[in-house]
């Protein structure tokens, strides 16, 4: 076992080689199901966005954190000018670590323990290898890849469908619902609406079931829907569903919304955290937090600071070498 730290939950939820399965409903087409935050669980949110690709919870986040997270945030979007690419349009405001602008992003989302059981349960991996006589089960623990947060202002364009695991260099053939497992995609990723989400003022446009696809294989607009969110609603998907942000026709409505990716612990972040959350910073954050920013190891042997846990490194403590399995 290495150094790293393992709370209860992480004791709990189950990695993605295990014996879990999960039963897809039979369903026609896939589709966007919603649940509400306080009468859902893990596992049936797992369920639904291994069926679907993607799923609404309603009332995910409190009144009180979406104030907290619009005071800490607003003064990055305010100082940004936009610039007209492919992805964004000159409309579109954003700011990006908010891992290091925003503890209520820390403590209230990235550690909110719904949405935890959900991405501990999809990108948990485990291995097992042998070094000489003795066979070492190795786990590797999710891991935050990006946050930001995303307003588009009137007359914000549409982004073109994509997929999010395209960073990844993902190459997966097609498969059917019942037989999608756990440990296919790299990433998942939460959407959490600031201000209500509408078709006319930005909504995601998402294509269920396009997670069930070959990875080569051409988004379709016409199999879209929209996440239409009311502020403080969730929307769960995997990076390897096509999705964009739509236009915003309205006049005078801002659509916001925080988005953070996780990924499997053995990948490299989207973001790269390790210069985006200063070490001042870092050290604010409990232990948790600190180790899903990237400092942990991926066991075994993934990440290390002198064959020490990065932590002890980070914090000033003795980095004595160790095995690290």
């Amino acid at each position: 076992m290495s150094s790293s730290t393992v709370t209860a939950m992480d004791s709990i939820v189950p990695t993605a080689e295990s014996s879990i399965k999960i039963k897809p409903e039979e369903k026609t087409k896939p589709t966007l199901s919603e649940y509400n935050a306080s009468s859902t669980s893990p596992s049936e949110l797992v369920a639904a966005i291994c069926r679907d690709g993607g799923v609404i919870v309603r009332n995910f986040a409190s009144k009180s954190t979406l104030a907290a997270l619009e005071q800490e945030i607003r003064p990055y979007l305010d100082a940004d000018e936009g610039y007209d690419g492919e992805f964004f349009s000159k409309d579109t405001r954003k700011a990006q670590g908010l891992a290091a602008r925003s503890p209520t992003f820390c403590k209230d989302i990235l550690a909110n323990d719904l949405w935890r059981g959900v991405y501990e349960t999809l990108l948990t991996t485990t291995t097992k290898s042998w070094t000489g006589d003795n066979l070492h089960e190795c786990v590797s623990r999710p891991q935050l890849s990006s946050c930001a947060v995303i307003a588009i202002h009137p007359g914000g364009k549409a982004q073109p469908l994509h997929r999010d695991d395209m960073v990844h260099h993902v190459s997966n053939p097609a498969v059917t619902a019942n037989n999608y497992q756990i440990g296919r995609d790299t990433s998942v990723g939460l959407f959490l609406a600031g201000t209500r989400t509408t078709k006319t003022n930005g909504a995601t446009r998402f294509q269920p079931g396009s997670h069930l696809q070959a990875t080569i294989d051409p988004p379709s607009e016409q199999d879209s829907v929209y996440a239409e969110l009311e502020a403080g609603d969730a929307f769960m998907m995997l990076a390897s569903c096509y999705h964009g942000g739509s236009a915003n026709k309205t006049t005078d409505e801002e659509r916001l919304v925080y988005i953070h990716f996780m990924i499997k612990g053995y990948l490299r972040q989207e973001e790269n955290q390790y210069l985006a959350v200063p070490r001042e910073q870092l050290l604010q954050y409990p232990e948790f937090v600190q180790r899903k920013i990237g400092y942990e190891i991926s066991e075994p042997y993934l990440g290390w600071v002198n064959l020490a846990d990065p932590l002890k490194f980070v914090k000033g403590e003795d980095t004595k070498m160790s095995d690290l399995y």
